[in-house]
């Protein structure tokens, strides 16, 4: 056991170092525990990762956030899944929603009986059978709270949002809650001779600041748990190339509404993300430098933007991967300091929210453990895995043959993990979901569906089920459409719900 720990101090702010100062705040209440939090107006934060997915929106229940307010304060819209374009091949669209197609059927997921009626010469889109996917299609949004009616399917959602302006908000939120907030420049990290623990910090002005235990949010460079304790990167640039991102914020200038939901429209060696925003797109182009030079990516980014530009363009390097441990000693690294993978499906903000959970859930202020670190290390580690390989399932399963790129991913070598679902996927629809990973059996359907795998087989179970279930099936399309019908639009409801307090640019 080592010492008790009375001060954390946060390296970094940016919406890591605020997530992890506002979560931490609350475990002050009653307590004699100082938290600090240092960081440089000097350094700009990378500020991409403007999509979040619903286990976010708990985040902000369990800090006891006003929704409408901080939807107000960070531009927030909201979002109902991502839509792929170009993925499977040119020109084809498919939306990935939150929430499930249907619910299960003598425990059966859905989808299997809808292929075997699919089988059998029903029509139907699986999409009809998923409130989120046809609130998206026709730009429509509202809370189950707002119908509050069980025999509706609920609304799952989460949030789009300004990722700078959010950061300022629980900067706010945290400091009310007494976290001590420096400006500066780490200058210098001290370590225990013995121990190898971080002892302390020294900024650029001279001032030090000790502290027992340390969360590493200093971006890419991981001040603390690599420059610090050389902990070592696993890469996984073989299974995820692409290694660069250009970023740049523009106005909608054709007046149209914001839609519900993200885009992720793949290029020819890469894809372009489209957060939007209450008066703004948030926008990018992920790209391999190997295929692609960054003047190219720059212009493929500036020809599909929905209005002119209202900043520089951001160029940022990156390389796909992951910290050896996350917690090391007594540093804990969150956000880009413990990993990086591609924010293809807006899971960057998502590690940041269990991580901080994670490190709640384990720390203990009598000291660190080397129990502690190497649980949370071990959980970690198998999250980032199973997310990894759900990013590599939407290169891996394209059918684009026509550049170098989708040639590339196509035929690569995947984790046997992967490979293994998506076989046994082809067999009979079937998704083996292991232990708590993130993404729902109606995430894998959505993704190997939408990019065109077919499942060869029906599912013995499914043929049997669907005899008596046809009335059910009827009534679910029918709510889903009488729902969608009901609802306003988007715009709309941001409008009356929480209309956003910053100027367009």
């Amino acid at each position: 056991m080592g010492m008790a720990i009375e001060h954390i101090v946060i390296v970094g702010g940016g919406t890591a170092g605020w997530m992890a100062a506002a979560a931490l705040s609350r475990i002050r209440d009653g307590r004699d525990l100082k938290i600090t939090l240092v960081e440089s107006e000097q350094i700009g934060t990378v500020g991409v990762g403007e999509a979040t997915i619903p286990p976010f929106v708990e985040f902000q229940n369990a800090l006891d956030i006003d929704e409408r307010e901080m939807m107000a304060a960070v531009q927030g819209t909201f979002k109902l899944g991502i839509q792929f374009a170009n993925w499977g091949q040119v020109g084809e669209s498919y939306i990935h929603p939150f929430g499930d197609y249907g619910y299960e059927l003598g425990g059966i997921s859905f989808h299997q009986v809808w292929h075997a009626m699919r089988e059998r010469g029903d029509r139907r889109p699986l999409q009809v059978f998923n409130l989120e996917t046809m609130a998206a299609h026709f730009g429509k949004f509202m809370r189950s709270q707002d119908y509050g009616r069980d025999d509706l399917p609920p609304m799952n959602y989460a949030y789009h949002i300004d990722a700078t302006a959010y950061a300022r908000f629980l900067r706010g939120y945290a400091e009310k809650r007494g976290v001590v907030r420096r400006e500066g420049l780490v200058k210098n990290v001290a370590l225990h001779p013995e121990t190898g623990f971080v002892t302390g910090i020294t900024l650029d002005d001279g001032e030090e600041i000790e502290g027992d235990f340390f969360v590493d949010c200093s971006g890419f460079r991981g001040l603390l748990i690599e420059q610090a304790l050389e902990t070592g990167y696993e890469e996984w640039t073989k299974f995820l190339p692409c290694d660069r991102a250009v970023a740049l914020p523009c106005n909608r200038d054709d007046g149209s509404p914001p839609p519900p939901f993200t885009k992720a429209t793949a290029h020819k060696a890469g894809w372009q993300w489209q957060v939007p925003l209450q008066t703004r797109n948030g926008n990018g182009h992920v790209y391999c430098s190997e295929f692609m030079e960054a003047d190219e990516a720059h212009d493929i980014l500036t020809q599909n933007l929905a209005g002119k530009p209202t900043a520089d363009p951001n160029h940022l390097r990156f390389v796909t991967g992951r910290r050896k441990k996350f917690w090391n000693k007594n540093v804990v690294a969150l956000g880009l300091a413990s990993g990086f993978m591609e924010p293809l499906e807006s899971t960057s903000i998502h590690l940041i929210n269990t991580g901080v959970n994670k490190l709640i859930a384990t720390l203990s202020l009598d000291g660190v453990t080397e129990a502690q670190a190497s649980t949370y290390n071990r959980l970690t580690n198998k999250e980032y895995e199973r997310i990894r390989d759900f990013l590599v399932l939407h290169y891996k399963v394209t059918r684009r043959d026509d550049s170098e790129f989708w040639n590339y991913v196509r035929t690569m070598d995947v984790p046997d993990t992967l490979t293994e679902k998506i076989e046994i996927f082809k067999a009979n629809g079937q998704v083996f979901r292991e232990e708590d990973e993130l993404f729902t059996t109606t995430s894998w359907a959505a993704v190997m569906l939408g990019q065109g795998i077919t499942m060869d087989g029906t599912s013995p179970m499914a043929a049997g089920v669907i005899d008596g279930v046809a009335k059910e099936v009827d009534e679910m399309e029918r709510s889903i459409k009488w729902l969608v019908q009901q609802m306003p639009g988007h715009d709309q409801y941001l409008q009356r719900y929480c209309p956003t307090t910053v100027k367009a640019a």
